[in-house]
């Protein structure tokens, strides 16, 4: 098999930088600064990266490779009246230039069973930026020369982007010929209408939410070289191999057993790489050619080539009693998917779900669409819906509080969910879920000093000198996020590990092998953390993400440390207790294979009444333990389509943020000085990356709150760059203090409760609350503008 220059290789983790501090741990877990469960050992991945000398997929070289590139469409939506391809063909150069009529197997993908996207545009286009043709070229510069020499006639029609318009006429506004809406979900608990006869106060709203980019800094690329056996090898950056597996191989004509797929260096991700990209064209060329084949693209290329996050039309109405206790809640959300279906199924059911957040509402009527348009395909973002849903919901809470007269975090106590309350569809919270007091705790902090106007660079505007401190005003804000963890509505989520133990060198030594992809969130250190807790070794080698071991499923859904966690955790037990088994056939004597009894640890297997047994390299001398396991979350079920019923989600999570703003009321500039927040994480696995996911997780919900949108006008795209579509930069990020509580999900490995996505929930309506209470301005949508705060 061909290896690019540039290509993954089993990474060995380095030792261990200081603990944070002791953690109470079972016997069997390696003692702090170890390295094992509950440490902070260095991040195999972590020197390369910072160096420059990572491999990531836009890295991969191979002697005699093509380059790829695709032609796209300018338009939103449009007929293709005739295409001519002979310009491109002659350009000197040029290997191949194809159409969807190539297309060697099924013409369309999707992420779920609705497949509906074209593998290149089959006689439309829905959107601007669709595929319509690939080129494959000696040079990158050939290609994109003849991609401008491809001749198309079009007939341009008039896209449909009112996602509103849509509902109300989902029949005649069809962007798919299946009708305007993807899914529709309602939850529906108690008598709204009676709960609205008694409500002493009435608060109501509509809120909007723009389209946010994942804006990761990895542009999509990967590499496809064509096998002897006439299948692939495939090098790619993506969240989930197995599952792009099974769209890439029908449309390459191709078994899921002739493509290897391996992961390339993932340059960030989000949610922006469940959806195929680049990789079938790139298959495509490669097959056609012969040939290997990059597919790198640019920056602006990117704004196109992957889903975003789903813009968001809401209608909250709030009733409660006079002293601040909540009756009833009757809501609309309308989700904007775009052309094509992605995930909006699964993202529809998280706003519905989650759509009042983690308060006790008796009576509740929620109506959730997810709808086709014209407009940029969305699909999964960190967050999945769930962000969208708390930005009303917490905003809300804000308006009840001022209505009755309470402060906004006493309003969110008295309404607060704890252990056993149910959500709104139902589910009762089994495990603990201490709000009440992690909204004491946050409020508790210590607020920052007064604003220090003599330095420039502390003010809104900072050293652009808009200011000197004259109508600069001070908020704070409290925002409340839940967000559920791990695939939820009766997927069955599981996640494969094989664990290998041996003697190399005079060392014992575990190889961990998952297909799970490591995205930047730190998957390998933990992976390298469990299988040192679970066999007392030091030495942990990762092997290279392939499709040569069982699914993973996705880096996506807060769910990896769960289930791939579980599943390295799993296999590893496995191999102890075959290790204690071999000691026992091998010494002739017995040894306590009851674990409790009998644990490894530095290398060497102990029992509690015999002592040190033997060290690992005297039982295994030269054999080799091998075990592959499978590990599955415990079972939900799918939202009921008519009262929204469910026990839909494996776990919940909470995030409590509290945001201090400075406010420029007259130049509408804001800065955001401190973000405090409280998460319960059940247990801390590794502080050090768990701390990287708090702040990165805040650092997008800023980005909501003050400067990240798509603008789109009429289905087409504004600000495809980052000059003009803005993300936070260190000088946006304030500093963070950090509460970090453990309270185990007892259902979950380690009692750990996954940490990635609630973050990004709840600072987005904390800052903006915070700007609200420096302004008084109502600010119904994200992100907030200066003309909203001047307006």
């Amino acid at each position: 098999m061909a290896t690019p220059v540039k290509s993954p290789s089993p990474v060995t983790t380095p030792g261990p930088v200081k603990s944070p501090g002791p953690v109470k741990s079972p016997s069997h877990v390696a003692a702090p600064g170890k390295g094992g469960v509950g440490d902070s050992p260095l991040r195999p991945d972590g020197t390369l990266k910072v160096s420059g000398e990572f491999a990531y997929s836009s890295d991969l070289w191979m002697d005699g490779m093509l380059w790829g590139a695709t032609l796209r469409s300018p338009h939103p939506r449009a007929k293709i009246s005739s295409i001519d391809l002979g310009p491109a063909l002659a350009l000197p150069g040029v290997h191949a230039v194809l159409t969807h009529e190539d297309v060697p197997g099924r013409k369309l993908y999707g992420l779920d069973d609705t497949q509906d996207q074209p593998v290149l545009a089959i006689g439309e286009v829905r959107h601007q930026g669709e595929p319509v043709a690939l080129v494959a070229a000696d040079h990158p510069e050939i290609a994109r020369r003849a991609i401008e020499k491809i001749a198309i006639e079009w007939e341009v029609l008039e896209p449909i982007t009112d996602a509103r318009a849509v509902i109300a006429d989902p029949d005649g506004l069809k962007v798919q010929d299946r009708g305007g809406i993807t899914r529709y979900q309602p939850v529906r608990v108690g008598d709204v209408a009676k709960a609205k006869a008694e409500a002493a106060v009435v608060v109501s709203e509509s809120y909007s939410v723009g389209i946010q980019d994942q804006a990761f800094l990895g542009p999509e690329s990967g590499l496809a070289v064509p096998g002897e056996d006439g299948g692939l090898d495939m090098y790619v950056s993506t969240q989930w191999m197995h599952n792009d597996l099974k769209q890439i191989a029908p449309c390459l004509g191709l078994e899921e057993s002739e493509i290897r797929m391996t992961l390339a260096g993932v340059g960030g991700a989000f949610g922006g790489r469940e959806d195929l990209s680049m990789q079938i064209h790139a298959g495509m060329l490669a097959l056609h050619t012969g040939k290997p084949v990059k597919m790198s693209y640019n920056r602006y290329e990117s704004f196109f080539g992957h889903v975003h996050r789903h813009p968001a039309e809401m209608r909250y109405e709030y009733g409660a009693t006079a002293d601040g206790r909540l009756l009833y809640a009757d809501v609309e959300i309308i989700l904007d998917g775009g052309a094509y279906t992605s995930a909006t199924l699964n993202v529809t059911g998280n706003a519905a779900s989650l759509g009042v957040g983690p308060y006790e509402i008796p009576n509740i009527r929620i109506d959730a669409w997810g709808v086709y348009t014209n407009n940029p395909p969305c699909g999964a973002m960190r967050g999945f819906g769930a962000v969208q849903a708390c930005f009303a919901y917490e905003s809300m809470m804000d308006r009840l509080a001022e209505a009755c007269g309470i402060s906004p975090v006493q309003v969110r106590q008295i309404n607060a969910v704890s252990q056993g309350s149910k959500l709104a569809t139902g589910q009762v919270i089994d495990s603990p879920a201490p709000l009440a007091e992690m909204l004491e705790r946050v409020e508790a902090m210590p607020m920052p000093a007064p604003l220090d106007a003599s330095d420039i660079r502390n003010l809104p505007g900072g050293a652009s000198q808009t200011t000197h401190g004259e109508g600069v005003v001070r908020g704070v804000g409290y925002g409340v996020g839940i967000k559920n963890i791990c695939f939820s509505e009766g997927f069955d989520d599981f996640s494969t590990a094989r664990v290998r133990l041996e003697v190399i060198g005079g060392e014992p030594t575990a190889l961990v092998h998952t297909a799970a992809a490591e995205v930047g969130q730190g998957l390998v250190t933990l992976e390298a953390q469990i299988a040192r807790t679970e066999l007392g070794v030091q030495r942990v080698t990762i092997h290279p993400a392939d499709n040569q071991v069982g699914d993973a499923g996705s880096s996506s859904a807060s769910r990896q440390s769960y289930m791939t966690g579980g599943a390295v955790k799993t296999a590893c037990e496995a191999v102890r207790a075959e290790l204690l088994a071999m000691a026992e056939r091998k010494l002739g004597r017995h040894v306590g294979r009851k674990f409790g009894d009998v644990t490894v640890v530095g290398g060497k297997v102990v029992s509690q009444s015999q002592g040190v047994i033997a060290s690992i390299e005297e039982i295994l001398g030269d054999d080799v333990i091998e075990e592959t396991r499978e590990y599955h979350h415990k079972p939900t079920t799918k939202m009921d389509p008519v009262t929204g019923q469910a026990d839909s989600h494996t776990q919940l999570a909470l995030c409590v943020h509290r945001a201090v703003v400075d406010v420029d009321v007259d130049l509408g500039l804001v800065k955001v000085v401190e973000l405090s927040a409280v998460q319960d994480v059940g247990k801390i696995l590794n502080l050090l990356s768990l701390e990287g996911q708090i702040h990165g997780g805040s650092a997008q919900g800023l980005g909501l709150a003050v400067m990240e949108e798509i603008v789109v006008t009429n289905g087409l795209v504004r600000n495809p760059s980052f000059t003009d579509y803005l993300i936070p930069t260190i000088l946006d990020m304030p500093p963070m203090r950090l509460d970090i509580l453990e309270n185990p999900d007892p259902n979950a490995p380690y009692g750990l409760r996954g940490a990635g996505e609630p973050p990004t929930l709840s600072s987005t309506p904390a800052i903006v609350a915070a700007i609200r209470d420096a302004t008084g301005k109502a600010l119904t949508r994200v992100p907030v503008r200066p003309e909203h705060i001047t307006g």
